[in-house]
């Protein structure tokens, strides 16, 4: 092999230098993790202030509701940091109607609701077993619960597909949920094709295109919980995003979702992850 000639090694060295602008200007990052920022075209839906919690979030009135507007959940310091994003407070999962773990007493859902999107949500749990949840479309719940590595522990699709125990941070310390979501499609009024779901859980993919097949946990769960026995009624019509109280210290923050129109069925991220940290 002939060496590279003077002229021939310096513009490979400019090359070198000049490759991570070049990428840099023709190629869009996904960042993941705590801290990551909101994506361009996204909306900051939770930023851990009050003024944003009354202003974008509601009760969801199912059938166990059972307390009453303004939402009586607690705007608190950050037990962590005080990160700009957030202003300095968090968002505190407390409501004396779910007092004992009574899912759907006093649970909040965007007064936006939504089809196909990209949603990224920022979590600590105080306590070893709190528990909380997640849910798209008001429907499918993302599950947050502290010591359990199943199907229905933290970070499963609940009851359809467990995530890895590893990619928990821990109690006391904030975590990450970066999700790409895909509703249910239908055609004269049948579902013809499940939503699916892929999950970062903190930088780490923990769930790639996962088909949710039904709603879990009954009429006092969410949307169309009550339409069948199953949980197969799903109806083609859009929810917002609700989190669960369920009578524990789950704390929330730098919660952004940016619409999406996801043609086909894949809902991996197209762009290269990086780590927000």
């Amino acid at each position: 092999m002939c060496p590279l000639s003077h002229y021939s090694r310096q513009f490979a060295y400019l090359l070198f230098l000049a490759l991570p602008c070049m990428l840099s200007a023709n190629v869009s990052w996904a960042e993941v993790g705590v801290g990551a920022k909101p994506v361009p075209g996204a909306e900051m839906i939770l930023d851990g202030s009050r003024e944003m919690l009354d202003e974008k979030w509601t009760y969801w009135e199912g059938p166990r509701f059972a307390s009453q507007l303004p939402i009586k959940w607690k705007v608190v310091q950050d037990p962590v940091d005080q990160d700009p994003v957030d202003q300095g407070t968090v968002v505190m999962t407390h409501d004396p109607a779910a007092a004992g773990g009574k899912y759907g007493a006093a649970d909040i859902v965007t007064r936006q609701k939504y089809r196909d999107f990209r949603l990224h949500v920022e979590f600590l749990v105080s306590k070893p077993g709190g528990n909380s949840g997640v849910y798209l479309q008001n429907r499918y719940e993302i599950q947050i619960l502290d010591g359990d590595n199943t199907t229905h522990g933290m970070g499963a699709v609940i009851n359809e597909q467990a995530a890895p125990a590893d990619a928990y941070n821990g109690t006391g310390k904030w975590n990450a949920y970066d999700i790409t979501f895909r509703a249910a499609r239908f055609e004269d009024g049948k579902r013809i094709h499940p939503a699916l779901v892929t999950l970062y859980f903190n930088d780490r993919k923990v769930h790639e295109n996962v088909a949710i097949k039904r709603v879990w946990g009954g009429p006092n769960s969410g949307l169309d919980g009550d339409n069948d026995q199953q949980g197969n009624g799903i109806s083609d019509t859009r929810g917002g995003i609700k989190l669960q109280a369920e009578g524990h210290d789950v704390r929330y923050r730098n919660i952004w979702i940016k619409e999406l129109n996801l043609a086909g069925p894949d809902t991996d991220f197209n762009e290269p992850v990086v780590a927000s940290k």
